[in-house]
């Protein structure tokens, strides 16, 4: 139920995203973005998971490759490193700011969607999503510790690396003996839970007992 919900809830604000696009009025879902974004900070990454058009498109591009079993190329080493991501992320403010300044209706938030989708065709989703998506670069900033977040039960979980392969953000690294999931990576998209045969991987409110050590992208404890 929770997944047909969600497949729902993807394609509506595909939907509506394309209307926005479609009459001029994509602006607006700068709106929605910073709701998302005063959201994340209690329950996740919830609009990445669960709304944002261009992680929709491009899960199912990878859907699509993973069924065709067309291979990727690997992420350049250096699209990993922080400074790639916030110069992406001071470009798209400085094009964005020209463009309320100006008057002029640059199709930006269409182009994010285009590059989006090209660069998955070539390579794992998570080089956008992770790296070079300049919407991220907020949820970094700010989603350190949420209230809700989904959580690995560490004395249960036989650490078979499941939940390492499917995740499409590449949020879950091995620390030790035990997977753990990068907090500020997770977009609450709930593939590894659904794919954890264990059933030890849970979206919840966080608790002591249950993966007290939270991780952020770069591996550091927070």
């Amino acid at each position: 139920m929770r997944k047909v919900f969600q497949i729902i809830l993807q394609i509506s604000f595909l939907i509506f995203f394309a209307f926005l696009t479609l009459t001029g009025k994509v602006q607006l879902w700068m709106a929605i973005f910073v709701l998302g974004l005063i959201v994340s900070l209690f329950l996740s990454r919830f609009y990445c998971g669960w709304i944002c058009p261009i992680n929709t498109l491009t899960r199912s591009i990878s859907w699509l490759k993973k069924k065709m079993k067309i291979k990727h190329f690997k992420i350049p080493k250096f699209l990993k490193t922080p400074a790639i991501r916030y110069f992406v992320f001071g470009l798209f403010i400085a094009i964005f700011a020209f463009t309320m300044i100006s008057g002029r209706k640059l199709t930006v938030l269409p182009a994010l969607l285009i590059i989006g989708v090209v660069l998955t065709l070539f390579f794992p989703e998570e080089m956008w999503h992770r790296y070079l998506y300049p919407y991220g670069t907020p949820f970094h900033a700010v989603f350190r510790k949420p209230l809700f977040h989904m959580q690995i039960n560490e004395t249960a979980s036989t650490n078979c690396g499941v939940c390492s392969r499917v995740c499409p953000a590449a949020a879950v690294d091995k620390e030790g003996k035990n997977y753990m999931i990068k907090v500020d990576a997770c977009s609450a998209c709930f593939d590894c839970s659904d794919k954890c045969k264990q059933k030890t991987i849970s979206y919840r409110k966080r608790k002591k007992n249950i993966s007290q050590k939270i991780i952020n992208e770069e591996g550091e404890s927070i």
